[in-house]
C-alpha cells in the first residue's frame, strides 16, 4: 500500500511553460521546460488554442530540455484533438531532447509542416514528399504510425521505471540511460525497453547490451559499488 506519508498524485506537477501568438490563422505555441507527465496539465490551455485557431497550432520546442514518452503522447493528444476538428499540429523547431524522441519513435512525420507552413530552418529533406498514393492508404499508414508510437510507451515507461526502482535513478536519469543505451548498441529504444522489462521475469539481456547499460547506469549516478544491470534469471527485486 502506498506510504500515507507520500501520496500518490496521479499526474505531477507541470514543469514546462509556454507562451502563444497568433500567426495568421494559426497559433505559434513556445513551450520550454520539460515535458513529462505534467506537461498534460497544459492540455485544457492547449485545446482552447486550438480551439481559437484558425488551422491549427505550430510548436516551437527549442526551449524544451528534457521530454519522454508522457511529453510525446500529450503531443500525440493534442495532435488527435487537432485532427477531430479539421485542423493540424505542426513541430517547426526543437531542442535536441524532442528530436531524439521523435526519431526514435518514428513520430517526426506526424508533426511534420504541411505545404506552404513548411519551416525554411528545416532542410527539404526532411519535408513530406508528394502524394503518390491512394490518401486513405496513407492515412491507414499515418494510423498504424501513431499506433505503433502509443503502443511502445507503456513498455519505455515500464523500463524507465525498473531502472529507477533498480538503481535509484530520478526519471530524468533514467531516460538517458535508455537513450545512451539504445544508441550505444544501434538497439530500437521499445526493443530495448522490452528485453529490459523481461529480465524480471527471468530472461538475459545480451552481454553487449549488459555492458553498456551498466556503463550508462555508472555515468548517469556514480556510487561507490559498481552498479550491476538485470542480468539473467535476477529481477531488481532479488538485486
Amino acid at each position: 500500500m502506498p506510504d500515507p506519508a507520500h501520496p500518490v498524485t496521479a499526474i505531477p506537477p507541470c514543469m514546462a511553460s509556454m507562451d502563444v501568438v497568433p500567426d495568421g490563422d494559426r497559433m505559434t505555441v513556445t513551450v520550454w521546460g520539460e515535458l513529462d507527465l505534467g506537461s498534460r496539465r497544459l492540455l485544457p490551455d492547449l485545446y482552447d488554442i486550438l480551439t481559437l485557431s484558425g488551422s491549427g497550432i505550430d510548436l516551437r520546442l527549442d526551449a524544451v530540455g528534457f521530454c519522454d514518452c508522457s511529453g510525446l503522447t500529450m503531443l500525440l493528444d493534442l495532435r488527435t484533438r487537432a485532427l477531430d476538428e479539421g485542423k493540424t499540429v505542426t513541430v517547426r523547431s526543437s531542442g535536441l531532447a524532442v528530436e531524439r524522441l521523435l526519431d526514435l519513435t518514428g513520430a517526426r512525420e506526424l508533426f511534420a509542416a504541411p505545404g506552404p507552413h513548411q519551416d525554411a530552418a528545416r532542410p527539404a529533406a526532411d519535408a513530406p514528399g508528394p502524394r503518390t498514393g491512394d490518401e486513405g492508404q496513407e492515412l491507414r499508414a499515418e494510423v498504424a504510425q501513431l499506433r505503433r508510437a502509443m503502443q511502445t510507451r507503456p513498455t519505455i515507461d515500464l523500463a524507465r521505471g525498473i531502472l529507477m526502482a533498480s538503481f535509484g535513478l530520478s526519471p530524468e536519469a533514467a531516460w538517458s540511460v535508455l537513450v545512451r543505451t539504445s544508441q550505444n548498441t544501434n538497439t530500437k529504444l521499445h526493443h530495448l525497453a522490452r528485453d529490459l522489462v523481461g529480465t524480471v521475469h527471468g530472461s538475459t539481456l545480451p552481454e553487449p547490451v549488459q555492458r553498456h547499460l551498466s556503463a550508462a547506469v555508472a555515468s548517469a549516478a556514480p556510487r561507490s559499488e559498481a552498479a550491476a544491470c538485470p542480468a539473467s534469471g535476477t529481477s531488481p527485486e532479488a538485486s
